[in-house]
């Protein structure tokens, strides 16, 4: 992995004299004015590392503001002496003693203007260490035991044998091979087979088109980006242990929110393009490390899946209802699946660095006897769109008055695998073959697999 503050430098490319991290996720003006509730955020979400960087920071902006104070002072008096040096010379007189004045001058201006960037770097470097506030609603937890189960939907189904699990069902049916997948690039890399890889293109098919059916531009996105999308929408340094990184230095991507979100980045939209909706199907690719046991059995963890994301860019007023309205349709996706599921609400120790707040979605696995996650739906507020520098106003680029910032929000609409595991799963029949859910069967071609 690269060095982050290289990435950073490329991310964010220094101005002479200039104070861009206000750019960097949270407001400088809020962490200074309200700094005991910026820390009070930082200990809910149980990251004492990100504390350490907000002390330093709060150290280094007042050396910061100081070091600005004194080196405007200078840049004036320089510009007022040169203007004095210039009226000596047009009247035929010694500019001999300002001069020598002006060349230690002005090798104080630099020496304060490098220490400035070098400053203003650091800080860069820290505020991205520093997450979002979680909002009022979220509730406080230590680790993902404190989430909130606040829906459970469907019944979970009853059979008259002994269910397998996908892993069992799958290979004996030949729809994934996980031993060539071994084979052909490594664990965690399970190739889909015949009908298996029929599947997969029928659930990308009805999600693509139930969100085209609610207003989402469908996008198919590069599965990878270069190192100032990932740390502009907040991968970087937050997952960077996650995240593929290849020799031409760009990063496959773990979701193609990165692509979706940073599209508009440096740019001003028009108000009233907003709320602007969009959906992406891609493979991801994440390292998963430190998993064991059944979590990783099948595909239920793996390093390559397919999912298909949505994104949308509000204002501030309507960013909370938009993730309800988010959610309700992963979990319209869920309940024309049949699949039985339950929403959590994710407390402040298990919401993650980027999330205001968050919801997931949790399927029955009846051959595994156990929910398993199949999305995420979250609000980042601003915080992503601070770094994108993504606003909005009448007119967009060519209107008038100051852009506003645009709040950012994603979520699955579903990820893959789990899904695949709970549709074969709960829908087998003793013979092995599994009963698609309606919804599917014209996208699959016919109604039973095997």
């Amino acid at each position: 992995m690269r060095d982050l503050s290289q990435c950073l430098v490329f991310a964010f490319p220094e101005q002479e004299s200039a104070v861009h991290y206000w750019a960097l996720m949270l407001d400088m003006k809020l962490i200074r004015e309200e700094t005991e509730r910026v820390r009070k955020g930082i200990r809910d979400k149980q990251m004492p590392e990100a504390e350490k960087s907000l002390n330093q920071l709060l150290i280094l902006d007042e050396e910061f503001r100081l070091l600005r104070s004194d080196l405007e002072e200078k840049q004036a008096l320089r510009n007022a002496n040169s203007k004095k040096i210039g009226e000596l010379k047009r009247k035929g007189e010694s500019a001999d003693e300002i001069m020598r004045e002006m060349s230690t001058l002005s090798e104080e201006v630099k020496r304060l203007e490098e220490k400035s960037r070098s400053l203003s770097q650091h800080m860069d470097s820290l505020m991205l260490d520093i997450p979002n506030l979680v909002h009022e609603s979220v509730p406080y937890g230590e680790s993902e035991h404190d989430n909130q189960v606040v829906k459970e939907l469907g019944e979970k189904p009853s059979f008259s044998f002994k269910p397998k699990p996908h892993w069992d069902l799958a290979v004996d049916k030949g729809w994934i091979d996980f031993e060539r997948g071994v084979k052909t690039t490594g664990a965690g890399f399970p190739i889909f087979i015949g009908e298996g890889s029929r599947l997969v293109r029928a659930l990308k098919n009805y999600f693509l088109n139930t969100l085209a059916d609610k207003g989402y531009i469908e996008i198919s996105p590069p599965l990878m980006v270069n190192p100032t999308s990932a740390m502009a929408t907040g991968q970087l340094p937050d997952k960077e242990g996650q995240m593929y990184e290849v020799t031409d230095g760009f990063f496959l991507v773990p979701t193609s929110e990165l692509v979706l979100t940073g599209m508009h980045r440096d740019e001003i939209l028009d108000a009233d393009m907003l709320p602007l909706k969009y959906c992406g199907f891609s493979a991801c690719f994440r390292r998963e490390s430190g998993s064991y046991g059944k979590d990783v059995r099948g595909i239920n963890r793996v390093h390559q899946f397919d999912k298909v994301e949505m994104v949308q860019f509000t204002t501030p007023e309507a960013s909370y209802d938009a993730l309800e309205e988010m959610t309700a349709i992963s979990e319209g996706i869920l309940e024309e699946l049949g699949l039985p599921y339950r929403r959590l609400f994710m407390c402040t120790g298990d919401i993650g660095f980027t999330q205001a707040k968050k919801y997931d979605l949790e399927v029955w696995s009846a051959g595994q006897e156990r929910w398993l996650e199949v999305s995420s739906l979250s609000n980042i507020t601003d915080f992503q769109a601070r770094r994108l520098k993504t606003r909005y106003r009448e007119g967009g680029a060519a209107g008038k008055g100051k852009p506003e910032i645009v709040h950012t929000l994603n979520g699955s609409a579903l990820a893959f695998p789990r899904t695949i595991a709970a549709i074969l799963e709960n829908n087998q029949n003793e013979d092995g073959s599994v009963t698609l859910p309606k919804v599917l069967q014209p996208y699959f071609g016919k109604s039973t697999m095997g």
